[in-house]
Parts: C-alpha cells; structure tokens; sequence
C-alpha cells in the first residue's frame, strides 16, 4: 500500500535538510542506493544515476556557488508515491556577487521510505540572464 503521509515526511524531510544545505548527509537516511535522477537541460531530457553521496557533495558545491542560499518551498502537492515540488533557491553568486533567485519543479518518487527517483526542470535561462 501506499502512503502518502510517508511521501511527504521523506519529501519534506529531504527538501527541508538535505536540498536546503542544512545537512547533506542525511542523503543517505531518504534516498536509496541509486537514484534515477531525470534532468531537463535545455530541452534535452538527460537521466543520471545518484547516489546518496555524490547527491550530498553536489548539494556542498552549490553551497560553495551560492553561499548559505534559502529555499524557499512554494507548492508540495502528494498523490501517492509521487509529489509535485515547486521551489525557489536564492543565493549569492560567488564569483560575482550577484542575488541570483532559481526558479524549479521537481516530482520525487518515494518507494519503501525512499526517494527512488525524480524528475526535475530548472530555469537555466533565467539563470543565465541573471548572470549576464
């Protein structure tokens, strides 16, 4: 069976602590071995397979980018094992200086207590006209 409620728990938890930077670590208490990461980049869907680690040093590397950034979770929708995420990260460029707003949308998969795989959509280009 299917619970939602554990959905949002591992979700929330996963965005709330990990995602944000507050503790990458806890990488490997929500997600499993091998996570399908599915990515949309410039209109080429690429899929990577990510492990709790190689997530949590990424999240170090945007810490390293963006400072202390915020996240800001605007819309957590739960249908099943499935949630619909929409957030705001906002952070100081490093190399530049300048407050740089990322605008995403992200679906996670949770499976026996686990985030198993998602889907996420980031607004390069508004990225990129904010750097320009």
């Amino acid at each position: 069976m299917i619970d939602a409620n554990a959905t949002r728990r591992v979700v929330t938890e996963f965005l709330t602590q990990v995602r944000s930077g507050r503790d990458p670590g806890r990488a490997t208490a929500l997600m499993a071995p091998v996570v399908l990461a599915h990515q949309v980049q410039a209109e080429n869907e690429v899929t990577v397979e990510r492990t709790p680690q190689n997530y949590a040093d990424h999240v170090r590397e945007m810490r390293d980018t963006w400072g202390d950034y915020t996240l800001d979770i605007q819309e957590l929708l739960v249908d099943g094992a499935k949630a619909h995420v929409r957030l705001v990260q906002t952070g100081h460029h490093a190399p530049t200086g300048r407050t740089v707003r990322q605008i995403n949308s992200v679906v996670y998969q949770v499976e026996n207590g686990r985030i198993t795989r998602y889907w996420m959509q980031i607004d390069r280009a508004g990225l990129t006209a904010q750097l320009a």
